[in-house]
């Protein structure tokens, strides 16, 4: 019994079926019914639709032979188009899992591709239709033995998976392996220099590591001293290299972006004292969010997102805090910040803090991408 999320061409799934986001009535859709009635042998497939199915309600489901895949059947779920969320589409789309999980069962297969279903052509917010999902395929298994995958497959989840990847291997790379060896070797020293430290000034004969140097210094510190070095600017543009003085520049400017955020510092200050919920609650404020929004975006259940407004002193699970920064797109600091009320912290010499925080870090506020990474660096996935 297993659920996983999976980046792949759901006609290319070797599963005992695959499931198509179907019309009501006899006829091949865009997007994933296209492409089915394509890889399947279009005629054929469609000829046996007419023939022995036709009409279909929403919410509804029908089995067919695979005919030229390599699943031997094809379950035909009779998507809902999404008409804003008040036209019954939620039940319509759970319907469509169930009674595609049922005709699975009712036909002894033991492994089965779904699409995302209904949230291309037929318009279902991804989110929603994902946590939809889960729930339906979650509480199958609890009662059933079955191997179910995810499939998610589209032009832009692919180009975002191939744009994170490379990047995140460097940052894990960066994050995680150099934290790592210094846990279990101490700096490394090539010569006279750290290794991997970007530093390699010149150092006197017999002289000890400067290990305060053992990383070179961000950007972003330096421009966190930029109050602390703004009288000293006019006399270091004169004595120093342009490229440096442009540098010297730019921190001057960021003081006085520090200057006009005096009145939203002084919010935060007002919730030193907060716990994880009370935080919570005042960044979705400050950000002009929707509850409903957040939880759907991190894909946390309803009711544990209730738990968590409704009690100031509810204590979440780590998963489940971190989940709630992506769903509130929170910075990097504010995340920190937000799991340092329930005692949490991200850790760099946990794999998956790491590929958490390159999402945060780089505003990829993408859960299920995020669980893709996750499965694809053999980790334990959060939704499935």
């Amino acid at each position: 019994m297993a659920f996983k999320i999976v980046r792949n061409d759901i006609t290319k799934m070797n599963t005992e079926a695959i499931v198509n986001t179907a019309s009501d009535n006899p006829g091949v859709g865009s997007g994933c019914d296209s492409a089915v009635y394509n890889a399947a042998g279009f005629d054929e497939l469609l000829a046996y639709r007419k023939d022995r199915i036709g009409y279909v309600p929403e919410g509804d489901a029908f089995i067919t032979p695979g005919f030229n895949l390599q699943s031997k059947y094809i379950i035909h779920a009779v998507s809902p188009l999404y008409l804003g969320g008040d036209e019954g589409e939620e039940e319509k789309l759970r319907s469509c899992y169930r009674k595609s999980l049922q005709l699975a069962k009712d036909n002894g297969i033991r492994s089965v591709a779904f699409p995302l279903i209904a949230t291309g052509g037929f318009g279902y917010p991804k989110e929603e239709g994902m946590r939809i999902a889960v729930d339906e395929i979650h509480s199958f298994l609890l009662q059933n033995d079955m191997d179910i995958f995810l499939v998610v497959f589209d032009s832009a989840s692919t180009a975002l998976g191939e744009r994170i990847y490379p990047d995140l291997e460097a940052y894990i790379d960066r994050n995680y392996v150099e934290e790592k060896r210094e846990e279990e070797y101490g700096d490394v020293y090539v010569g006279s220099v750290p290794f991997g430290s970007g530093y390699d000034a010149p150092r006197a004969a017999g002289a000890k590591p400067d290990k305060r140097r053992s990383k070179p210094a961000s950007k972003k510190s330096f421009f966190g001293m930029a109050p602390m070095l703004s009288p000293m600017l006019p006399a270091a543009k004169e004595s120093i290299p342009s490229d440096e003085a442009r540098d010297f520049c730019d921190a001057e400017e960021a003081s006085f972006d520090v200057e006009s955020d005096v009145s939203k510092l002084d919010e935060r200050m007002k919730h030193l004292s907060d716990t994880f919920s009370q935080y919570l609650m005042f960044l979705i404020e400050e950000k002009g969010l929707k509850n409903a929004d957040v939880y759907k975006r991190a894909i946390v259940d309803k009711k544990i997102f209730s738990k968590i407004k409704n009690n100031p002193d509810h204590h979440p699970q780590k998963l489940t805090a971190l989940c709630l920064c992506i769903g509130a797109r929170l910075n990097l600091d504010e995340s920190k910040d937000l799991l340092a009320r329930a005692g949490y912290a991200l850790s760099p010499c946990d794999k998956t803090d790491i590929i958490f925080s390159y999402f945060i870090e780089n505003e990829i506020y993408d859960m299920i991408e995020l669980d893709i990474q996750l499965e694809e660096h053999g980790l334990p996935c959060i939704i499935s």
